[in-house]
């Protein structure tokens, strides 16, 4: 099994820029952090006719730590009064809403419902007022609401049952997840009621005082799936006209009754053929370095969006700029790039070099697939320079995160730096590095993959080994004894 060599071993800028020479990856790094107003990622952006204060951004996470009815717990509301002191002005979402309960990746996700309608306006107000506490103005803060329907990867009431909603059967997942029949498929009638559900969540927002909503599109959730059902019959399925019909006729709904409220994507731009642990490497509990599934029979491979079907474990990005030029003609040029999905390729999604209890080690240099994802992102800038694009996989860069970002962004490669799981171990990433050109080492985020590993098993999900309000609680021990007993 290849031990790569880990981000901290590098001290110094070049002995970085040689660790990415000596393995051939392609990647963009300036010496020095700059401060603003110097920094490039102090600069401000335009979308709608809003101002946008710098280019930090937070992605949407999945929180596993609502309560029952859809509702935030402190949890909840902590995270998002970090995102707030974060000092990033795109707040792309927050968090994945779930538009309804049964549209839940867990029990404990937030959703749209008459009960949860005051917490997640509270959570907004509570984002802006650390921002106003910690950073200063508001005015240049731009937050929306991700809404999302879980689709093939419910768990909506019982954290160990998965109840899939899928829309065509995929030869490879079904086994995967193990769906056996028909029964899991959504009619189109089901699919007119979920459309529904997003104006209902669209109108919610709006009430709340959202900037914007995000339709979501990745990770291999529903409107995710959709882009890749060539195989799926009648009016969602097939021709690319009738894979857009579900993003289509959400955005028609929304922009009826809600002219003002702008819309934004988060998109895989791209996804693989699903991986697994190669048996052949992997001993008891000691998982082996993912390899792709079999799919020779499947050829050519209709089960993927932005996936060459000669060769599933490359990109082909044609349907990808054909997805883009569909969002410039419905005026969305707000979109947020990631790849693939947690569940079935997250060495392409969010490189690491630990996996999760449910994954793989990493079959090449995580920094590989930070490269992948930096150079897929360049390209679909270049074709399309007007849209603002917010880039993923950075976490990954650790130490050297503001000095590739900001050369990213200096020259046009991305517009928004996409944070996920480091703002959870680092909240104030941001600011240290415009105010202060520097980084505090003891809060980065080394990608130990915990904040995924607890929730996989049940727990909340949060930065356990950094964040000692995390690393205190009874699922911070419940953890370390689990990790006792799996070779990550």
């Amino acid at each position: 099994m290849a031990a790569y060599v880990r981000i901290g071993h590098h001290k110094t800028v070049d002995a970085f820029r040689a660790h990415l020479k000596d393995q051939n990856i392609d990647l963009p790094c300036d010496d020095e952090i700059r401060k603003a107003l110097d920094s490039p990622l102090a600069q401000t952006a335009e979308y709608g006719g809003f101002k946008i204060g710098n280019r930090f951004c937070i992605h949407p996470m999945e929180g596993w730590d609502a309560e029952s009815d859809g509702s935030p717990s402190e949890y909840t509301t902590r995270r998002w009064h970090n995102f707030g002191l974060s000092g990033a002005k795109l707040i792309w979402g927050g968090e994945a809403v779930a538009v309804s309960p049964e549209g839940r990746a867990n029990p404990n996700q937030l959703y749209v419902s008459d009960a949860s309608k005051p917490g997640i306006g509270k959570l907004r107000e509570t984002l802006l007022a650390a921002h106003k506490e910690h950073v200063g103005n508001t005015d240049d803060l731009y937050i929306g609401l991700q809404l999302t329907h879980s689709g093939r990867f419910c768990r909506p009431f019982d954290k160990a049952k998965l109840e899939p909603q899928t829309v065509y059967r995929h030869p490879i997942l079904d086994g995967k997840f193990g769906i056996t029949d028909d029964s899991t498929l959504l009619s189109d009638d089901d699919i007119k009621a979920i459309i529904a559900d997003y104006h209902k969540a669209a109108d919610m927002a709006a009430d709340l005082g959202y900037h914007f909503v995000d339709i979501k599109h990745c990770h291999g959730y529903l409107g995710h799936e959709f882009l890749s059902a060539f195989t799926r019959p009648g009016p969602y399925g097939g021709p690319f006209e009738n894979r857009t019909r579900f993003l289509r006729e959400i955005v028609e709904g929304i922009r009826a009754k809600h002219p003002n409220l702008q819309i934004g994507v988060r998109l895989s731009a791209f996804d693989f053929v699903p991986y697994k642990p190669d048996p052949d490497q992997s001993e008891g509990k000691k998982l082996g370095p993912g390899i792709p599934e079999e799919f020779a029979e499947y050829l050519p491979y209709e089960y993927g969006f932005g996936t060459n079907v000669d060769n599933p474990i490359e990109a082909q990005l044609s349907e990808t700029f054909r997805f883009l030029d569909l969002l410039r003609e419905m005026n969305i040029t707000l979109v947020n790039l990631s790849a693939g999905s947690p569940y079935y390729n997250p060495h392409i999604q969010r490189p690491a070099y630990y996996p999760p209890s449910d994954g793989y080690q990493p079959p090449e240099d995580p920094l590989v697939g930070v490269a992948r994802q930096i150079a897929i992102v360049a390209q679909i800038k270049k074709a399309y320079p007007d849209f603002l694009f917010v880039g993923s996989a950075y976490s990954y860069l650790q130490e050297f995160l503001p000095h590739v970002c900001q050369k990213l962004v200096g020259d046009e490669m991305v517009d928004f730096i996409g944070l996920g799981r480091m703002v959870l171990s680092y909240p104030d990433l941001p600011v240290d590095v415009l105010q202060n050109g520097e980084m505090t080492k003891r809060k980065i985020c080394r990608t130990f993959s915990d904040c995924t590993t607890a929730p996989r098993n049940g727990m909340i999900s949060g930065c356990f080994p950094l964040d000692a309000f995390y690393k205190k609680t009874p699922e911070g021990a419940a953890l370390r004894d689990l990790k006792k007993n799996i070779q990550l």
